[in-house]
């Protein structure tokens, strides 16, 4: 046995060495990681130069405006298509379906026009009255290649050249694009209440035959709709959802403060809020599902009525709110049954967290860090998408040959429209033309932007890690010069929060940046499997869809692991100053040799933080929906009339718990630090006058000692 005032050899890993004179985290340091700190510098200048010449050779036009087939922009100023902002098609029936139309490129020529079409026209009918109906060529030849304005150009030539479509039908525009515009009538398709029209090659046709178009269109379109609908109801609630993350954001403050005082009320508070916020919905449930009985169509099934728009129709479904009961019930019982076992290692956790409360009281800049870090990742995810933008633009416009003849061996070929009407194409292939297909290149630049958007990916996860790491090294390190103060809170010190964000700055961005780069590998194979999952989900192999499973289930695991074993690194690397790789070795062996206090303090504390988030998002959820509603009599004027109320009660409901979750983030690291610190002091001394322990009084009573250093009976 070890004697008394000796720290006994931890069974993981090698005896450590003690400073005797070690009083809290260590302010002569030295720089550590300096090679990763000089590789994280030139990746991120690289990454700038990789912005600049994305930026240089982008063009973000080619997402925001479509294309027609020469080339050209529709709606991009001081062109000849400036008032002409919509893409027409000349034949539609060639386009297999909306995604198309959108991403791909339909073989049919394609026009830039001021308006769609707004009736039915065939170019025989057209040609064949010009004479005394020209008001209907004037009207049909804006949609004919510019500069086009012969009638008297024989019907086949003009077809085969593609001068003109041989029809037009009425259209609406979407997307900047002229889709027909399809509606049913009495459960029958139809286009401008027309269920037939002339394709102008003399045939008659049934609206059926856009079917497989019209059924993607529709649902579109009523996704447009929908949206619309979203987009209104933000428009005028969006100072009300406001007020609910600000009442949500004074809530989870004052929660904070109060837990210093009164962490074990507040938590049986929690505790009973969060039983009766779901006992709540529980009766609820019922009484809709009991109020429902015997009104008709309330007994369908969600199958039955299938998708709708109106999400309201499923709350008239007696299936829809037992639904909501099983799961709410389940919710409670599961709630019920942890709390039950985990009722005496609850009381352990509740004195932790007054310890992380009394830290937080004293340095209250903390509360405010996340801030710093939401900006840090606000500006890694701007860069991100802007210069992935610009990465997917950078291609040069690529023609390729269009022709009518199925066994033109020239089809698909790449062409230059500068030069193609002097080559023999035209001649073996009647009719074809040299058209725009997509953005692309054969240079160098262009072979690898599939590799720079790569690039572009990884990069973004190792600074977004970074970012986080920073943001953990700083908190621990201020509050470890908490735990470490002989006198609290008298030997704290000066600006705890600034002087440990200078140290992770200055000293240890190597360390932070090489936790980073690691975690940032896992994420970005993470990311590179789940887009193989995507891409081979229709496959019939089962084996392969297995080992994918089983890869991505193991890569999610070592991502769990290594943010856990990180996170602690972060801390001994705010204590000691040393080297990443040491400090999550000293780390890993001090949890192993503390195993069973991990398990009952750390994750207890994650559970009750958890809670906390639930009953705040819960509570404000609650007081939002009896406003959006317009059930508080009080506030039943002030209420905005909504096409969906729950488009603003979910924006707060997850907006409060993304609050509650930034400032208990804070208070989690505290009790992370606080216990890792608790760790430390308990293998350094042993509760002498030599050797006094720098836990609090309350923190000593929990360990259950006998004895306590007067000294050290400061709490």
């Amino acid at each position: 046995m070890a004697r008394k005032g000796e720290a006994s050899a931890p069974p993981y890993g090698e005896p450590r060495k003690f400073d005797p004179k070690f009083r809290g985290p260590i302010h002569n340091r030295h720089c550590t990681d300096i090679i990763c700190c000089v590789i994280f510098i030139v990746v991120i200048l690289g990454y700038i130069a990789l912005g600049i010449v994305a930026w240089v050779h982008g063009d973000p036009r080619k997402v925001i405006y479509p294309t027609d087939s020469y080339g050209q922009f529709c709606g991009q100023k001081d062109t000849f298509n400036e008032n002409k902002t919509i893409l027409f098609y000349f034949n539609i029936l060639k386009c297999a379906s909306p995604v198309v139309l959108i991403n791909l490129q339909c073989p049919t020529t394609q026009l830039c026009v001021s308006k769609c079409p707004d009736r039915f026209a065939t170019y025989i009918d057209v040609q064949a009255s010009y004479r005394y109906k020209p008001d209907q060529w004037n009207y049909f030849k804006q949609f004919c290649k510019p500069g086009f304005n012969n009638p008297r150009k024989s019907v086949a030539q003009v077809l085969r050249d593609e001068d003109c479509p041989s029809m037009i039908i009425p259209s609406r525009p979407f997307l900047k694009r002229c889709f027909p515009d399809f509606s049913t009538k009495n459960g029958v398709l139809t286009v401008a209440n027309q269920t037939t029209f002339r394709d102008g090659r003399g045939k008659t046709r049934n609206v059926t035959d856009l079917r497989e178009a019209a059924n993607g269109i529709n649902n579109v379109l009523d996704a447009r709709s929908v949206g619309m609908k979203i987009f209104e109801d933000y428009a005028i609630s969006w100072y009300w959802i406001l007020i609910g993350l600000f009442i949500a954001m004074i809530v989870s403050l004052l929660f904070l403060v109060l837990l210093r005082f009164t962490a074990g009320v507040l938590f049986w508070i929690f505790i009973f809020g969060v039983i009766g916020i779901i006992g709540y919905g529980i009766w609820h449930c019922y009484w809709e599902y009991d109020h429902l009985k015997g009104i008709p169509g309330s007994d369908l099934t969600v199958y039955d009525i299938g998708f709708q728009t109106d999400f309201r129709v499923y709350l008239q479904l007696r299936q829809t709110w037992l639904a909501f009961m099983i799961i709410l019930c389940v919710v409670e019982v599961i709630i019920i049954l942890m709390l039950i076992f985990l009722r005496n290692r609850i009381r352990i956790a509740i004195a932790l967290l007054k310890e992380g409360s009394r830290a937080i009281g004293y340095i209250m800049s903390t509360l405010f860090y996340p801030i710093v870090t939401f900006i840090l990742i606000a500006i890694c995810i701007s860069y991100w998408a802007v210069t992935a933008v610009f990465l997917a633009t950078s291609g040069e416009p690529v023609y390729k040959v269009m022709a009518n003849q199925t066994l033109c061996k020239y089809a698909n070929m790449t062409c230059d429209p500068e030069t193609f009407n002097t080559t023999n194409v035209t001649k073996l292939c009647p009719g074809a033309q040299c058209t725009f297909a997509f953005y692309g290149g054969e240079s160098l630049y262009h072979k690898y932007i599939f590799i720079f958007q790569l690039a572009n990916a990884f990069v973004f996860l190792w600074l977004v890690n970074f970012a986080i790491a920073l943001g953990q090294c700083t908190l621990a390190g201020a509050f470890a010069s908490y735990y470490w103060a002989s006198r609290k809170p008298a030997d704290i010190p000066l600006w705890p929060l600034f002087s440990s964000f200078g140290r992770a700055i200055r000293y240890h961005t190597g360390s932070l940046a090489f936790g980073a780069l690691i975690l940032a590998i896992v994420q970005l194979i993470r990311v590179i499997l789940e887009y193989l999952d995507h891409k081979l989900k229709g496959t019939q192999n089962s084996f392969t869809r297995f080992l994918l499973c089983c890869l991505k289930c193991c890569f999610w695991c070592l991502e769990k692991f290594l943010k856990f074993i990180n996170r602690n690194a972060y801390i001994m690397i705010a204590i000691y100053g040393k080297n990443f790789c040491t400090s999550a070795k000293e780390a890993f062996f001090l949890l192993m040799r503390n195993v069973v206090r991990v398990a009952v303090l750390d994750k207890v504390t994650d559970f009750l933080l958890f809670l906390g988030k639930i009953l705040v998002a819960g509570g404000i959820g609650v007081l939002a929906f009896f406003f959006f509603t317009q059930r508080i009599p009080i506030f039943a004027q002030e209420a905005p009339a909504l096409n969906y109320y729950w488009v603003p009660l979910l924006t707060v409901i997850i907006g409060s718990y993304l609050v509650a979750h930034g400032f208990f983030s804070v208070y989690a690291m505290c009790v992370d630090t606080l216990f890792l610190c608790f760790c430390e002091d308990l293998e350094r001394n042993d509760g002498s006058t030599a050797k006094p322990y720098f836990m609090s009084a309350s923190l000593h009573r929990i360990l259950g000692k006998k004895e306590l250093s007067p000294k050290k009976a400061v709490g």
